[in-house]
């Protein structure tokens, strides 16, 4: 038995385009809540939906630990959890009916609970934390155990019903000293699985961190519900320290380094590289970084001394036009720039790419497979605009959304607006865009005198026959009738106009 039972709702089974990846990491954000109540006195354990074949194994946890509080805390670090996929929201509704057939007190955490509070309370959770919540979570146990003195009213950042009525406290102040946090609760984890896997389909193994809490920037349709503009960062020597406990407990061969923007304050990164340098807690690691932030001296050598492999950027469009009405606060030479910078000091690149803004035009798109083809980036992952509640971007097409709202999974790729072309096209588009760098990419080997593995080398001729056809299918799509709507200049064009170049 266990006191509380914390879980998740994202399962990679339900997710097939991840599946087929198969590159899963376990929910931080919820084991740093678990580690964080173990260390007030609670018992707990951990049910980890990533590698679970469904709900029904949430069921036998249930049974087997027969919780009296089960916590559904999602990982607020997987930015698929705030894009609220709607198979993930349909499995947290059957894990808290499942919760409360058994008579647990069920108190559910996470960006979709946090914007949709009265929908999770009328499906049955008795409580909702708002924002950031292991401060929360733990005013709430304490009270709820007797333990503490106060009523929920007096609690920060929590959302409940009383009768009929949702009764929200105000919002909690976000965590600011990251380090006295303790490190996630590993041990409640089947890392050996894990590794199995990371192992048999990729031949290393990859475990996940986070250094900061959030992100300042701006970008319009970027969804904030846990922490909002505000952010906060552990420092370089608690980083270095968990890296070098990570390295002498588990040998990963790989970390993954979760925030929205590795390194955000000034200098971090290069205090960041002596620490893991000092300590011999080096980890070859991919985390994700803003051009802006790269090309200011000293941080891409910061990177490459603290091991990083590869460096993912959002570069989302090789149009200005488009960063500016997203306002991005980058510039598409930034992008040349930082990736030659990278990749000169033998840091890989990934490329983040967004398509179907409002008012994007075919020379828009095109402007962006240029930038694809002229860079050479390592690596890309595509997506297209979705408006997720409480952006700018969300607020502007609200009015053309329908019934549908959410994506089903990561694959879907839904136009749920009025975008500029048809779902169909944006699909094809995908493919084209693989299609086209895959060979490219696999070509540029062949020249360079590298030697692509072999399944690479046998998908070049089918990739090279079958491009043109597809691209031929991509201009037929793009004339299908979809009614578009304008550029969203009109509430941007003023701190686009006035921003000055790079190069003033």
């Amino acid at each position: 038995m266990s006191e509380i039972l914390f879980g998740q709702s994202y399962y990679l089974r339900f997710d097939p385009k991840l599946l087929e990846a198969m590159q899963p990491y376990p929910p931080l954000g919820t084991m740093y809540a678990a580690s964080y109540l173990r260390q007030r006195g609670y018992e707990v354990a951990l049910f980890d939906a990533m590698l679970a074949a469904s709900e029904e194994e949430w069921g036998a946890a249930l049974d087997s630990y027969s919780p009296r509080f089960v916590v559904i805390y999602e990982d607020n670090f997987n930015y698929l959890s705030k894009m609220c996929l709607s198979r993930m929201r349909q499995a947290a509704f059957k894990m808290i009916d499942m919760a409360k057939a058994r008579g647990c007190t069920v108190i559910v955490a996470g960006s979709d609970p946090s914007d949709q509070a009265a929908m999770y309370l009328g499906i049955g959770a008795d409580y909702v934390l708002i924002g950031e919540g292991e401060y929360t979570l733990a005013e709430l146990i304490d009270y709820l155990t007797g333990r503490g003195m106060g009523e929920p009213r007096a609690i920060q950042g929590l959302a409940f019903r009383q009768g009929e009525k949702v009764t929200q406290t105000p919002r909690r102040p976000d965590i600011r000293d990251l380090d006295a946090l303790p490190f996630p609760a590993w041990d409640l984890v089947d890392v050996d699985r894990y590794r199995r896997i990371w192992r048999e389909r990729h031949g290393y193994f990859s475990m996940n961190m986070v250094t900061t809490r959030g992100c300042p920037f701006h970008c319009n349709w970027c969804a904030k519900p846990i922490w909002g503009q505000r952010y906060n960062a552990r420092s370089p020597h608690n980083v270095a320290a968990e890296m070098k406990w990570l390295k002498d407990t588990f040998a990963p061969d790989h970390l993954w380094f979760a925030d929205d923007i590795l390194g955000l304050k000034p200098g971090w990164l290069t205090l960041f590289a002596d620490e893991v340098e000092r300590s011999d807690a080096k980890i070859p690691f991919k985390c994700l970084n803003r051009t802006d932030l790269l090309l200011k001296p000293g941080e891409i050598e910061a990177l490459q001394r603290a091991g990083c492999r590869i460096a993912w950027i959002g570069a989302e469009s090789g149009s200005q036009r488009i960063l500016d009405a997203m306002e991005k606060g980058t510039w598409v030479e930034q992008i040349r720039d930082a990736t030659v910078r990278l990749q000169q000091a033998g840091i890989q690149v990934g490329f983040f790419l967004q398509f179907g803004y409002p008012g994007e035009t075919m020379e828009d798109i095109e402007k962006t497979l240029q930038l694809v083809r002229d860079c050479q980036p390592d690596d890309i992952g595509m997506s297209v605009s979705y408006p997720l509640p409480g952006t700018k971007f969300h607020a502007a097409v609200r009015e053309q959304l329908g019934q549908k709202q959410h994506w089903v999974d990561s694959r879907d790729l839904d136009m749920m607006y009025d975008g500029p072309f048809a779902t169909q096209f944006y699909r094809q588009l995908h493919i084209v865009l693989h299609k086209e760098f895959r060979a490219r990419k696999t070509f540029s080997q062949l020249t360079g005198g590298a030697w692509p593995s072999l399944r690479k080398l046998l998908a070049l001729p089918h990739q090279l026959a079958t491009l043109p056809l597809a691209r031929w299918k991509l201009r037929r799509l793009a004339r299908l009738p979809h009614r578009g709507i304008k550029l969203l200049t009109p509430i941007l064009e003023p701190e686009a106009a006035a921003r000055p170049s790079p190069q003033s």
